[in-house]
């Protein structure tokens, strides 16, 4: 059942990993850094840009508000026997998760990826009819991801979901393991990019763990799409495969414009099978988030006591934060309830001075001694400065509607503010609306104006948008024109092109 051979291998060695760094901690106040050991030549460092302009000493982080672990919040139905390996997503008002486990509904035989929905990250998860749990991708034979489909990782960029993913032929493949890409316009209907996987095993060198390339993990940032995932041929790998490598591309297939992080930073490279020469973090199966509010990366793996939280800054290289650890009972993961770009999800209770960082993982070996026992734990960063100034405070607010200096609302989108005339639109675009705006704004000029009444527009294949001073701006939702008394007109599709395009509401 399963990759069996591959996971028992992976747990085995993440163990032996975590029993080293255990005897190594000192303090239970200080979490471990898992790092790669001096010999490895600091290649987990940040050597060659960090050493030209040394970084300010990492701060501290306070953190309060430890929560979760009291149950199960997903599991698959019918005859799954593990759940591991999840994704999270904060999708509007929808939790949405993707883990592995097994159907034999499923055919092929092997691993799949399920889906449910919840209400927030506690659960419980449910298929979206309010039944068992999807089988939404399964082996594909005759192709590199035959029997097994594991591992995801999804993204929401400009309407599609990308989903990266392990793929593997079959049990008995060394180095079998590579990484698939399919997409997809709802999350559960999903269509294979092509029939190779995105990335594949390096073959810098062969250690005993025969793995290969997998466990990916992806974020959207500023046009690039990064994708962090484990390869144990690649050079900077620990002795037991462990290692985590970064690659990023304009194109989610990764098929052009590929650059890897090296020694020196980020460089262009042939295609994603080239040397690995820098790992971010020694582990297996960790994830990888974007926090606008503390403008860095952090990556969570498991260590001794719980899920480690590493901070990497946006070139990785420093590393502004110290670790922070959220204690938990844990067996394989972890997956960061994030947003559908990768994004740290927002705190109601403090959106500029909170960071909410929450995990799903397995606890327990089960009864095919498999991990399963998908259950929640978190914590909350605060005293942070997210919103002190502009730029960042657009970063954290993206999506947020707060009230404007002259009794109408401000939207931001795509780091701009539009200035909203009506509450009862705004409430229907804003992931959010605050009561309060944060000053920060008062000095961000307001992009556009949408007034009551503005025209609005559709063209067949491109939706439904607003036109603002003579600019296009796509609207996700009719909704917000009928509220704002905007009649739809149509259009040809060459007119909408022809109009200059902004960002979508």
């Amino acid at each position: 059942m399963g990759k069996d051979r591959y996971r028992r291998s992976i747990v085995a060695l993440i163990l032996s990993a975590v029993v080293a760094l255990a005897a190594a901690c000192t303090s239970d106040e200080t979490p471990p850094h898992a790092e790669a050991p001096p010999s490895r030549d600091d290649r987990g460092s940040g050597a060659g840009q960090a050493e030209a302009t040394p970084a300010p000493p990492p701060a501290t982080l306070s953190v309060d508000s430890p929560r979760g672990g009291d149950r199960v919040v997903a599991s698959g139905g019918a005859d799954s026997v593990y759940n591991y390996g999840p994704t999270v997503l904060v999708d509007g008002d929808t939790v949405r998760m993707w883990w592995c486990s097994q159907y034999g509904s499923a055919a092929p035989p092997g691993d799949d990826i399920l889906y449910a929905v919840a209400d927030s990250p506690d659960g419980p998860f449910t298929g979206p009819d309010g039944g068992i749990p999807q089988a939404v991708l399964s082996g594909n034979p005759g192709h590199f991801d035959a029997v097994h489909t594991c591992d995801p990782t999804v993204l929401r960029v400009d309407g599609t979901y990308y989903l990266y993913y392990t793929g593997a032929a079959g049990d008995d493949q060394e180095y079998g393991n590579a990484i698939g890409l399919a997409t997809s316009t709802d999350g559960v209907h999903w269509t294979r990019s092509g029939g190779e996987p995105v990335v594949t095993p390096s073959h810098d060198t062969h250690r005993d763990n025969t793995y290969g390339a997998g466990q990916p993990a992806a974020v959207y940032l500023d046009g690039w799409f990064y994708l962090m995932f484990t390869d144990t041929t690649g050079e900077a790998a620990g002795w037991n495969g462990g290692g985590q490598f970064l690659l990023r591309s304009q194109d989610p297939t990764f098929s052009s414009g590929v650059e890897a992080l090296g020694r020196d930073g980020f460089v262009a490279v042939p295609g994603t099978d080239s040397p690995r020469t820098r790992s971010v973090v020694d582990a297996f199966s960790a994830d990888l988030m974007w926090v606008d509010a503390l403008d860095s990366f952090v990556i969570a793996h498991q260590t001794a006591e719980g899920t480690t939280l590493t901070f990497w800054n946006r070139d990785f290289t420093a590393r502004p934060y110290e670790p922070v650890l959220i204690r938990s009972e844990w067996e394989e993961g972890p997956g960061l309830v994030r947003q559908s770009d990768g994004h740290a999800p927002l705190s109601l209770r403090d959106a500029c001075g909170r960071v909410p960082f929450d995990v799903v993982h397995a606890t327990v070996i089960g009864e095919a001694d498999a991990p399963t026992g998908l259950r929640r734990y978190g914590l909350d960063v605060y005293g942070v400065d997210g919103c002190g100034d502009p730029q960042r405070a657009l970063a954290v607010l993206e999506g947020v509607a707060v009230p404007s200096p002259v009794r109408t609302m401000d939207l931001v989108v795509d780091g701009r503010v539009v200035r909203i005339d009506r509450r009862s639109v705004a409430t229907v675009l804003a992931r959010h609306v605050f009561d309060e705006r944060p000053p920060a704004l008062d000095d961000v000029p307001v992009a556009a104006r949408l007034p009551a009444g503005a025209r609005a527009v559709e063209a067949e294949g491109h939706g439904v948008g607003v036109l603002l001073d003579g600019t296009l701006w796509p609207v996700t939702s009719t909704a917000a024109l009928r509220a704002n008394n905007s009649p739809v007109e149509s259009i040809s599709p060459e007119q909408w092109r022809a109009y200059p395009q902004g960002p979508r509401l």
